[in-house]
Parts: C-alpha cells; sequence; structure tokens
C-alpha cells in the first residue's frame, strides 16, 4: 500500500494487522493491489532471513520483489464535484487542483500549499469532490523500439583492421568495441556510454562495416527459444529419477554426476511429475551465460508455460514475469539466485544446478545464500530440493546423510572423461614469440591440430583484460586504484585502465605519474591479450572472446555462445563463464592458460575453488565421437587439487579437503560470520574494529560461550571503493550458538547504527577476501 512518509508516498508491505486503535497514526493513502502479493510461506520466509543473516525483515522482504514493483508511485488527484469541498483547507486544496488544470499530484499540491494535504485530500475523496488513482512504478512501455549498431562485415585479422582503418584510430576502436560485445550494441549505449560520435557511426556504415536496425523491445524476450525435448532416460538416469521421486516434503537431494552425465534430464523428468500433477517448479542457475541453454531445455518440455526472473532483463520484463507467476499464468521458472523468491504457488520442487557456484551468495544485506534459502523454502512448502553439480561444495557434501547423495557416474554418450595433462610452466618448452603470454608449445601443437582436423577449442583464462597491471619501467612504480587497494588493470579496447572493483577508469598514461618516465611495461596476462596473441598466431582461427567486458550488453552471452554451437566460432576463450554447465560435442580440446590465477589467494575455499573450476572446464571436452583432451598449464603441478583435478576424482579430494579444514577448523566443520566494519579513514576503522571485538570477547566470556572470536585484522582486500576494511571472524561448532550471538549482536554492538563506521555481519561467507 502507499503511505506517507515526510514530503513523499512510500511503498510499503502489510505484513500483520493490529486491531487495537492508536492516536496520531497517519491515514493510509491507498491501497493498490487486489490480493497479497507475497504469500504466506514467503513472509515466513522473509522473517527467517532476516533472523539468520541478521538483517532487517524490510530489507528481506525488499528482495522478493522485483525492483520495478519498488518504484515511486504517485497519488495523483482530479477534480470530479468542486461543489462538494467544505470550505478551509478543503477548498484551498480545490482552487489549487483547478489552477493546475483539475489535475495533480499529492506532492505537487503539497509544494504548492506548503504543507502536507494527504488527510485533505482524502476527506475531499469520501464525499466526492475529487477523486484520488495511485499510478504505478514507471517500469518502461510495452513494447517500443531501439537503434541497435550490427557488424556486417568481419575483419578478423590486424593487418585487415590496418589497411581498413589507416589512420581513422577512433573508428578503429568502435569496431573493435562493437566485435568485442557480441557484434553489436546499442546506438544509445555507444554513443552515451563511450562516447562515441555519430560521425563515426555514419563513418562505419559509409565504409559498409556496420548498419543500424531498428529492433522491437518485448516483455519476454525468450518468446520462441525452445529445444528439442529430450531422449528416453538412461538406466543411471532413470535410477536417480526414481530415487528424488521417493523424497518427501522438505527432503533435499545431491545430484553427483559427472559431466557429461546428463543432470538437466533428471531434472526435467522429475518437474514433468510435478506440473502434471498441478504444482509449480523453481529452476536455478548461477550464470546468465547459462540462462539461455537452460531456458531452450526446459521451454522445449514446458512450452509457453515458463518465466524467467534475473539481473539481465529489464525492470518491466521482470515485473511481468513476476506478475505471470504470481496469477498462476506460468508454472516454471528459471532464473539466478533471487529467482527462489518466485511468487509460485503449491510449490513442488527446487532445482539449484551447478549449487557449488559462490554466485548464489548475496553480496548485499541480506546476504543471504540461495542454496540455504531453498532449503528453508521447501521445508516451509513441503518441496523437494536438487542440487546439481559435478563437483559438489563441501558445505553440502558434509551434509549427508541429511542431504543424499543420487549418483550419475557416466556420461550419457558413453564416452569416458577426457584426459587431463598438466603442462609445468617451470620447465616446459615455450612458443618463443609469446612474450609475456604463457604459451606451452604442447598447448601450441594441440591447437594446431584441432584446428587442422576443423575441431573446436575452449581456452579458460580466469583474468580479465589486457594485462595484470602496468609499471614504470625506470623506478617501478604501478598505478594504484584512488578509491581501492589494488592495481588498475590495462584494458585495450577501448584502451584505459580500469578498477574491476569500483568502476574508477583512466587513460593510460603515456609518462610515469612518480618519476615522468616514458617506458611503461604490462605485466601479467589477461584475456584481452590472448585474444590479441591468439589474432596473429592462428589467423585463420575464428575467435570470439567471452568475459565481462565481452557480455556487457543484453543477452550478448547468448549470441557467442549460439554461435559457438553453430560452428560460426572455433576458438572460444574467457574467464570461468565459460567452465561450467556448456555442453559443446565439438569441443576436443580444452586448454587451462593458467591454472594458478585462484590457486594461492589468502582464502580458505582457494584450493576448492581452483579444484571446481579445472574440474568444471575439462568437462567441456570429450562430449562428441572425436572424443577430447584437457592440457592444464600450471607452476604448481604438485599442489593436490590439480592432482585430483587430473584424476577426474571429486570424492578424493573432498576428503583430502575435509582433512586440511579440520586444523585450523574451517567450515563446513564449523560454523563462521565475517564481521566486516568499513569507513573513510583507516585509523577509525581499526579502532572501530578493536571496540567490535572487545564487545564480542566481553560477551562471549559473560555468556560463557563455546565460540572463538578471531581478529581484528585488515581485510585482504584492504580499501574498496574509498572505504578501508578491516573484519572479525567469529567461529563456533554449534551454529546455533552463531544465530543467538548474531541476532543479539546485529542491534547492539558498537558502531552498528548508522555513522561514518558501517558494521555488516556475514553469515556463512563465501570468500573472505
Amino acid at each position: 500500500m502507499v503511505v506517507p512518509v515526510r514530503s513523499r508516498e512510500m511503498i510499503g508491505i502489510v505484513t500483520a494487522v493490529d486491531n487495537d486503535s492508536q492516536a496520531n497514526l497517519k491515514s493510509v493513502l491507498v491501497a493498490p493491489d487486489n490480493g497479497p502479493l507475497i504469500t504466506k510461506p514467503l513472509l515466513q520466509l522473509s522473517e527467517w532471513i532476516s533472523r539468520y543473516y541478521g538483517g532487517s525483515a524490510g530489507l528481506a522482504l525488499r528482495a522478493m520483489l522485483p525492483g520495478g514493483l519498488w518504484g515511486k508511485s504517485k497519488l495523483v488527484a482530479s477534480i470530479r464535484n468542486p461543489l462538494l469541498a467544505s470550505g478551509g483547507a478543503s477548498s484551498d486544496v480545490v482552487r489549487a487542483l483547478q489552477n493546475r488544470g483539475g489535475t495533480a499530484t499529492a506532492s505537487a499540491l503539497g509544494k504548492v500549499m506548503r504543507r502536507p494535504v494527504w488527510e485533505t485530500l482524502q476527506r475531499l475523496a469520501r464525499v466526492g469532490a475529487i477523486a484520488l488513482e495511485t499510478v504505478p512504478p514507471n517500469v518502461g512501455p510495452a513494447a517500443g523500439s531501439e537503434s541497435i549498431v550490427v557488424l556486417v562485415k568481419q575483419l578478423p585479422s590486424l593487418l585487415e583492421r590496418e589497411k581498413t582503418f589507416g589512420r581513422a584510430n577512433r573508428q578503429r576502436e568502435a569496431y573493435e568495441l562493437i566485435d568485442e560485445l557480441g557484434g553489436e550494441i546499442s546506438r544509445a549505449r555507444l554513443t552515451n556510454e563511450f562516447r562515441f560520435s555519430a560521425t563515426i557511426v555514419k563513418s562505419l556504415v559509409t565504409r559498409g562495416l556496420v548498419e543500424v536496425q531498428k529492433r522491437e523491445l518485448l516483455r519476454d524476450p525468450f518468446a520462441g527459444i525452445s529445444a528439442k525435448p529430450p531422449g528416453n532416460p538412461t538406466r543411471d538416469q532413470q535410477s536417480a529419477i526414481d530415487d528424488i521421486g521417493d523424497l518427501t516434503g522438505g527432503e533435499a537431494a545431491t545430484l553427483f554426476g559427472v559431466t557429461g552425465s546428463g543432470k538437466t534430464l533428471v531434472y526435467l523428468e522429475v518437474m514433468r511429475t510435478a506440473i502434471a500433477s498441478g504444482k509449480t517448479a523453481i529452476v536455478l542457475v548461477p550464470e546468465i551465460a547459462l540462462t539461455p541453454q537452460t531456458i531452450a531445455r526446459v521451454r522445449g518440455v514446458f512450452e509457453d508455460r515458463v518465466a524467467v526472473l534475473h539481473s539481465g532483463l529489464s525492470d518491466a520484463e521482470r515485473a511481468d514475469a513476476w506478475r505471470a507467476l504470481a496469477n498462476g499464468e506460468r508454472q516454471v521458472v528459471v532464473g539466478a539466485r533471487s529467482a527462489v523468491f518466485a511468487p509460485v504457488p503449491n510449490l513442488s520442487v527446487i532445482v539449484v544446478d551447478e549449487e557449488h557456484d559462490g554466485s548464489y551468495k548475496n553480496g548485499e544485506v541480506p546476504r543471504y545464500h540461495a542454496r540455504d534459502v531453498a532449503l528453508r523454502r521447501a521445508t516451509l512448502e513441503s518441496a523437494r530440493v536438487i542440487f546439481g553439480s559435478a563437483t559438489p561444495s563441501l558445505d553440502v557434501w558434509k551434509a549427508q546423510p541429511a542431504i543424499r547423495v543420487v549418483r550419475l557416474p557416466q556420461r550419457v554418450t558413453s564416452h569416458s572423461l577426457p584426459l587431463v595433462q598438466l603442462v609445468d610452466m617451470r620447465s616446459a618448452p615455450r612458443v618463443e614469440t609469446a612474450g609475456a603470454v604463457p604459451w606451452s608449445r604442447r598447448l601450441d601443437e594441440g591447437m594446431t591440430t584441432c584446428l587442422a582436423r576443423e575441431e573446436q577449442i575452449i581456452l579458460l583464462l580466469n583474468r580479465r583484460g589486457f594485462a595484470h597491471f602496468l609499471q614504470c619501467s625506470e623506478c617501478g612504480d604501478v598505478p594504484h586504484c584512488t578509491e581501492c587497494s589494488i592495481a588498475l588493470t590495462v584494458h585495450h579496447t577501448p584502451p584505459s585502465i580500469r578498477c574491476h572493483y569500483c568502476g574508477l577508469e583512466r587513460a593510460i598514461p603515456d609518462r610515469c605519474g612518480a618519476c615522468g618516465g616514458k617506458t611503461q611495461r604490462t605485466r601479467g596476462v589477461g584475456t584481452q591479450a590472448l585474444e590479441r596473441w591468439l589474432a596473429m598466431r592462428f589467423p585463420e582461427a575464428r575467435t570470439a572472446r567471452m568475459d565481462a567486458d565481452t557480455t556487457a550488453t543484453k543477452w550478448s552471452h547468448a549470441r557467442i555462445l549460439d554461435d559457438f554451437a553453430a560452428a560460426k566460432i572455433d576458438v572460444l576463450l574467457g574467464t570461468q563463464m565459460i567452465a561450467k554447465g556448456l555442453d559443446f560435442p565439438g569441443v576436443t580440446l580444452v586448454g587451462v592458460v593458467n591454472a594458478d590465477t585462484g590457486l594461492h589467494l589468502p582464502d580458505f575455499r582457494a584450493a576448492e575453488r581452483t579444484f571446481q573450476l579445472i574440474a568444471q572446464v575439462a568437462g567441456r571436452a570429450g562430449r562428441g565421437p572425436s572424443g577430447g583432451e584437457v592440457l592444464v598449464q600450471t607452476r604448481s603441478p604438485d599442489h593436490y587439487a590439480l592432482q585430483y583435478a587430473v584424476k577426474h576424482d571429486y570424492e578424493g579430494f573432498a576428503a583430502r579437503e575435509l582433512a586440511e579444514r579440520s586444523d585450523p577448523r574451517y567450515p563446513p566443520h564449523v560454523g563462521l560470520i565475517n564481521v566486516l566494519v568499513t569507513g573513510e579513514t583507516e585509523a577509525m576503522v581499526s579502532q572501530a574494529a578493536a571496540d567490535v571485538a572487545d564487545w564480542m570477547r566481553a560477551l562471549v566470556a559473560a555468556q560463557e560461550l563455546p565460540l572463538d572470536v578471531l581478529g581484528p585484522a585488515p581485510a585482504p582486500l584492504a580499501r574498496i571503493k574509498a572505504r578501508w576494511r578491516w573484519h572479525i571472524l567469529l567461529r563456533a561448532t554449534d551454529r546455533r550458538v552463531l544465530g543467538r550471538v548474531l541476532q543479539y549482536a546485529a542491534k547492539r554492538a558498537p558502531h552498528v547504527s548508522r555513522g561514518k563506521v558501517r558494521v555488516v555481519f556475514d553469515r556463512d561467507p563465501v570468500s573472505l577476501l
């Protein structure tokens, strides 16, 4: 409903009704909804999120609704019968309305009258002098159009680009930007965000390199997307379907299947039974890159009964999908973590695909984990949960037998898992012309052979940009972000140095900012540098890059993957977004260019994430009749995470990693809360962190709680977005103790009220950086 708050009208949610009358309460302006927007189970779920993660109930409710429904509504008054005004303030408001043409918003009238007019408007509405209407937030038109700049001529080699553009550097930059963003970009974004003039666009059109097309904007961008329904289950798949069918309401199972074992078919068959009985289902995927492929498969079975909820949609599209689910028009929802809150009635099954992925953890308050929220919602609504992964998180793996394990031990095609080989970059022969790019002769030979056979290749380098940083050759200075404790990453399209945490961007300097030296050298290699190297080394190969820079436009993920599936791309290189869940039978070689990028980070999950990444990307190879191999370049070939990944031995890795975390104790052996203290000055933050830690220790001692307080200490990333960061760890074997402490401390610990220092409680953190 819409309620008056100071000088504005704001949307609120009624969670309960108290019949006891109280004086001096403002009247509700209007209740625009015919029925509840949030069901009783979802309301109970929001209360659990508030308790478990220590946030407010209001923020938990806000996370459940699409942003379009939280916009600023307007209360509009229009004259009906001014003679019914009783004089005084009523007559003043009617005159003000007449002066504005007979219609005005409550806020506009309040400014004219220089006082709130809500009660007067409601009194006038009751006697029929005026009519009141709530105009909902503007979430955009149902359909419209936009101008799209589309690449129509490819210039794959650097020589062709030099010949075509000559000294027209801005035209070349615009062309390369469009190429990197999947071959198209909205004209508005090209001119407004990237600052390319209309003249540049016109020049590219004149050269025949691009054309400008008008595209309709649709509320359901996935309409018509569908894939052929899957065939009959194999014996292993049918066994898994039967085992999951035996689950009762509130129970969960881990579908532990090797890559390519057909987990999606199991999901679909379990969901088919649920939908046929009048129930509903939720399918969660961790990456937007996986969404189009998953949607196509789900729609291949359930057709137009599927709705989509994820951040790639506009506010309007999300609001429409949300309403369709709430109204019962759609029975299946596919989306990222927030889709766990989809307002579907009669929920029967929640699928959490690739459950190990860290993106299921929300990075803002409430800092919920979609996996755990799914479990809680299933309990409240007597639904079943399926966690699917070839590399389950240790949190779920150790939860046996409460979460049973259902196995898919073989690939559906009967093809064996690919051979994985480690290439020791400390001693392996390297291609001499590769420069800073870590490129072994072994990987080079594998690429050459595959391209000669017209087979496809995936290359993983989990570091975007051109180079890790820029360094002065004379004094050694490295340009750092002024807002964050991190070196600026070098990008070449468009040329700049950028911070990947706060978005700060600067031109690449001609001289060193410290000593004025002329020679600046790049250090480290990112996906842009690898792409440039591949263009020179394999000019005949059709290469596409997939990272956060090339997938910034809407559906750019889908365009790149569609081209790869259609064999229009020979080499797909990218970051971790290409490592999981994708099925391309034509891929015979997977190369991990540098397996060490995350292996030695100061985080207790570093080994687990590295194993998962290598095992997942290895699973992209050998899915077709030609088989496949995986080459993993590393300077740490003896690390157990890589050794177990080579053998495709998840259970062996899990046993070793669980032993590693037993001393010192880390999750899943214990529960953990990361208390993050931030502020604009380091001295203030360090003192506040000490205050919080001392308060915590006093609480633990006074109550004799079985809980460890570790710290305070500077966070590994000591400064982000101009705020210094210190943290304290709360650790306990009994998670109920953590819950009680969190609920108490979140309201009473030093500095928790709003001020210059902020204190955030992150329960079950996925990263300590």
